[in-house]
């Protein structure tokens, strides 16, 4: 990406989303937020620059096919500003969201790289601070950071920290799951509250004070989603919903199965205090990042195990079926009101939280 891309060979048609991606002649903040924005530029300049056949499914990881098994490659870049706030810093973030990307693909993750891009000035307690983090993160999740790169930029070319870490992992099932093989009927199975991540965040950057603290819902997965293949080792799909939120992650799904989405908004379990906190800065709990939750979508006739044993884990307690896949509007994600009316649930165009992660 040291060069431009050449115009005549990059496909900027089609309809992805309401401002396409030529009439853009620079890169805004929402091509970095998880939405409509971010989903052009990866379909109409990424993907058929590179044409990988691993990148055309756009997962949260790539799986290689390697002598003796599949394997999962992962990475992330982690800008989050503040560095630290309630429940997480970004040294915990850049652990937690590369192995739950792993996660997303059943894999066990093995190992971590991780690069830093530090700018010049910033405080070397303060990085010790987040390397530390990062090294209590990676042993809790019985992960090694085995290799990594660091970068120094000029003063006021930077923003202090940012981190980028790639990960490697082993596939449990030999069929990994993916949100192509979501199928109508599937039952769609949320591990806990939403929305917990971006609002903490949110708080700390504003210095918003709520009834209660909000707090960072950050963690690794990967135990969680091993414990759910125990309970039916066909999982069809998996998804972190980080950048985006809930909302982002079920449009991705809807579109690339080619199935409708219907959920039931109160079956999704929202923390009162965050509730608030949306209700109160106009933001839709749906669209909100998160970076300790997941997604899953199951044979609806293994849905009541896969549920009972995400309950039975300390991150899935708070788990509940929250709808299904249907034959209906395909690529369309609704959701039943709590009046019995319908809305339509739509991936944002750009930036609502800036630097969540």
């Amino acid at each position: 990406m040291n060069s431009q891309p050449n115009d005549s060979q990059t496909d900027f048609q089609g309809p992805v989303c309401p401002v396409p991606l030529r009439d853009y002649p620079e890169v805004v903040l929402g091509h970095g937020s998880g939405g409509q924005l971010t989903q052009e530029l990866i379909a109409h300049l990424f993907v058929p620059a590179f044409g990988s056949p691993e990148l055309e499914q756009l997962g949260d990881a790539a799986v290689l096919s390697l002598a003796g098994g599949q394997v999962a490659l992962a990475t992330d870049s982690f800008v989050v500003q503040p560095l630290f706030f309630p429940g997480g810093d970004i040294g915990q973030l850049a652990v937690h969201g590369t192995i739950n990307d792993l996660a997303m693909m059943g894999a066990k993750p093995v190992a971590l790289a991780a690069a830093f891009i530090l700018e010049e000035g910033f405080s070397m307690e303060t990085l010790a601070r987040v390397v530390q983090s990062m090294a209590r993160a990676a042993k809790a999740a019985g992960v090694s950071i085995v290799t990594g790169d660091t970068k120094v930029v000029q003063r006021g070319h930077g923003d202090g920290c940012y981190i980028t870490t790639t990960g490697l992992g082993l596939v449990r099932s030999r069929v990994p799951p993916a949100p192509q093989r979501v199928v109508p009927g599937d039952a769609v199975l949320l591990s806990g509250t939403v929305a917990d991540h971006g609002m903490a965040v949110m708080s700390v950057r504003q210095g918003l004070e709520f009834e209660a603290p909000i707090r960072s819902d950050t963690a690794p997965l990967h135990e969680l989603v091993a414990a759910m293949f125990q309970a039916c080792p066909e999982i069809h799909a998996l998804r972190d919903p980080t950048r985006g939120g809930l909302a982002a992650a079920l449009n991705e799904i809807a579109q690339a199965a080619g199935v409708g989405i219907q959920i039931d908004d109160q079956a999704v379990p929202v923390d009162p205090v965050v509730a608030s906190a949306c209700e109160m800065l106009g933001l839709d709990p749906l669209a909100v990042a998160n970076e300790g939750k997941l997604v899953a979508f199951v044979p609806q006739e293994h849905a009541s195990r896969v549920l009972e044993a995400m309950r039975n884990h300390p991150l899935g307690r708070r788990a509940a079926l929250i709808g299904h896949a249907v034959a209906d509007h395909p690529g369309t994600v609704v959701a039943r009101t709590a009046v019995g009316a319908t809305r339509v649930i739509t991936t944002q165009l750009g930036e609502a939280l800036p630097r969540i992660c």
